[in-house]
């Protein structure tokens, strides 16, 4: 793997780690409340008011774009099981699966790369 491709996998799995970090402590904080609504309360939260409202359909359009990429791009490069980081987006969150499939692409990229050259 060249210098470059390992510096961008490293900075993707760090990505993923901060968010799941920054994700999840708020997840869990929400959920340890008691009377909160649950996954129901969770969502209805994101649209609690005209800024919640925008982060959320952000957030969801960029997710929407992103599993585009990531079925488009497995398919192109022979990704196996990008359903698992499609599904896993909704389940951790997006924020960690994207950075995590954009790391599996730059390892096959460069094992293509590594191929073409020998």
């Amino acid at each position: 793997m060249t210098r470059s491709g390992k510096a961008l996998c490293a900075l993707y799995a760090t990505i993923a780690v901060v968010a799941l970090f920054a994700t999840w402590t708020n997840n869990l904080d929400f959920f340890r409340q008691a009377d909160n609504g649950g996954l129901v309360g969770f969502l209805r939260g994101g649209y609690a008011n005209p800024a919640a409202a925008s982060l959320s359909n952000d957030l969801f359009m960029l997710g929407a774009a992103a599993s585009v990429l990531m079925f488009v791009e497995a398919k192109r490069l022979g990704i196996r099981f990008v359903w698992v980081y499609f599904v896993l987006s909704f389940v951790i969150a997006v924020s960690v699966m994207f950075p995590l499939f954009l790391l599996a692409r730059q390892i096959k990229l460069e094992a293509m790369q590594g191929q073409a050259e020998n």
